[in-house]
C-alpha cells in the first residue's frame, strides 16, 4: 500500500465514521501521512485527528480512536494506534517493504504517476532562463499527476535555451489578461550557466527553491560526493551496477522483508531515521506535492534524499568473500534496483540524463 493508496484509506475511514452518525466533520480531499519520525512507531503516521478536533467537536484523541478503529479492519492494515495527543500510527499488513519494492519494480519510471485527470494547468513565465527550465519541470511533474500543461512565456525564449537545456514553450507573448505567473529568482548572467551543459545547468536552477537565489559555479560539474547532482546519478549507476555483479555471481533481484536490515543500516548510517523504503515510499507523496506547489525543487531534494539512503546500503547487497547469496541479498537487490528506478524516473521528471555507468 503505498502513502496514496493509505491517504485513499484513512479518507474512506472517516467518511465512514460520518455516515454513520460517530464523527460530524467534512472529509477533506487528502489526509496526511507520512513515514514515522524517529523513535515513532507503525509504518506510517497521519495527525488528521487533530486537524478535524475543532470541526468534529471532541478531543483529538477521541477522534483518533474512532478512526483508529475503523482502520484497523481495513485490508492491508494490521494495526491503527492512538499516540500522543491524537496521532494516528498505522502498522501495514505482511511486508509492506516487499509490496512496496515489487510495485515499484513492475511499474517502472512511472512509479508514483497517476491515470489522467482532465485537469487544465495555463504556466505563464517571464522572458528568463530559470523561469523557463522550472516551468519545463513542473510541466513534466504536472502531467506525471495526470494534468495537462501549456506553458507560455512573455517573449519568444532564446533558442540557445532549447538547444543547451532542452526546454519549450507552446506559445509566446503577452496575455490579453493577467495570468499567475511562475517567477522563480532569475539565474545569474555571470556565470552563465549554460556553460554547464544541460544536466548540470538544469540542476543548478532546479535544486534550489523558486525564491532562493542559484548558483551557476563549477560545482555542479565536480565528480565528488560534495556535489548533490554527482551523489544521485552516481546511486543510479551503483544500482545499476549491482544489477550487473549478481548477474556475475548468479542471482537476480526478489522484493523481500527488508525492514530489520534497514533498520540496521539506519543505525550505523546516521540518516535520522530516514530510510531508503521511506524514502522509495514518500516519493508518490513528493510527486504530488511537487505538482500542487509547481516546485520541482522538491522533487530535487528527495531524489538527493533517496540517493544518500541507497549510498549508505550498497555494501550490504552483494555476499562478500565466500558466502553464498541468500534471500535477505535478494531482497537487498530488489531494494536497491528499486531506488535506482525511483531515480532514474525523478531524474527525467527534472529534464535529467540518469546513465547507468559513471
Amino acid at each position: 500500500m503505498t502513502p496514496v493508496e493509505l491517504s485513499r484509506t484513512v479518507l474512506r475511514a472517516l467518511r465512514a465514521a460520518v455516515d454513520a452518525g460517530e464523527l460530524s466533520a467534512t472529509v477533506p480531499e487528502r489526509a496526511h501521512v507520512e513515514r514515522p519520525r524517529p523513535g515513532g512507531r507503525g509504518d506510517y503516521a497521519s495527525n488528521l485527528a487533530l486537524t478535524l478536533a475543532r470541526e468534529a467537536g471532541a478531543p483529538p484523541r477521541r477522534v483518533a480512536e474512532i478512526l483508529s478503529a475503523r482502520l484497523a479492519a481495513e485490508p492491508g492494515i494490521a494495526r491503527a494506534d492512538v499516540t500522543g495527543p491524537g496521532f494516528l500510527s498505522i502498522t501495514l499488513d505482511g511486508a509492506p517493504g516487499a509490496r512496496l519494492v515489487a510495485e515499484i519494480l513492475a511499474r517502472g519510471e512511472t512509479y508514483g504517476h497517476v491515470p489522467d485527470t482532465g485537469e487544465l494547468v495555463q504556466l505563464h513565465i517571464p522572458h528568463e532562463l530559470r523561469a523557463a527550465v522550472v516551468a519545463d519541470s513542473a510541466r513534466r511533474v504536472l502531467r506525471s499527476q495526470g494534468a495537462l500543461v501549456r506553458v507560455t512565456c512573455d517573449a519568444a525564449p532564446d533558442p540557445a535555451w532549447a538547444e543547451a537545456l532542452g526546454v519549450r514553450v507552446d506559445a509566446y507573448g503577452r496575455p490579453p489578461v493577467p495570468l499567475p505567473t511562475l517567477r522563480p529568482v532569475p539565474a545569474p548572467a555571470d556565470p552563465d550557466p549554460l556553460r554547464l551543459g544541460r544536466d548540470a545547468a538544469r540542476w543548478a536552477l532546479l535544486l534550489p527553491a523558486a525564491h532562493d537565489h542559484p548558483h551557476t559555479g563549477d560545482e555542479h560539474l565536480a565528480q565528488r560526493e560534495t556535489n548533490p547532482l554527482f551523489r544521485v546519478r552516481y546511486a543510479h549507476s551503483r544500482a545499476r551496477a549491482l544489477t550487473r555483479n549478481a548477474a556475475d555471481l548468479g542471482f537476480t533481484a526478489a522484493p523481500g522483508d527488508t525492514r530489520e536490515a534497514e533498520k540496521a543500516v539506519a543505525g550505523t548510517a546516521g540518516d535520522d531515521g530516514h530510510s531508503l523504503l521511506g524514502a522509495l515510499g514518500d516519493y508518490p507523496v513528493v510527486l504530488a506535492a511537487a505538482a500542487r506547489h509547481r516546485a520541482p525543487d522538491r522533487l530535487a531534494r528527495h531524489l538527493v534524499r533517496t540517493a544518500d539512503a541507497l549510498l549508505a546500503r550498497t555494501h550490504t547487497v552483494l555476499p562478500l568473500g565466500d558466502e553464498k547469496p541468500s534471500a535477505a541479498h535478494r531482497a537487498r537487490l530488489a531494494l536497491a534496483e528499486a531506488a535506482g528506478t525511483v531515480l532514474a524516473g525523478g531524474l527525467s521528471l527534472l529534464g535529467i540524463s540518469a546513465p547507468a555507468y559513471l
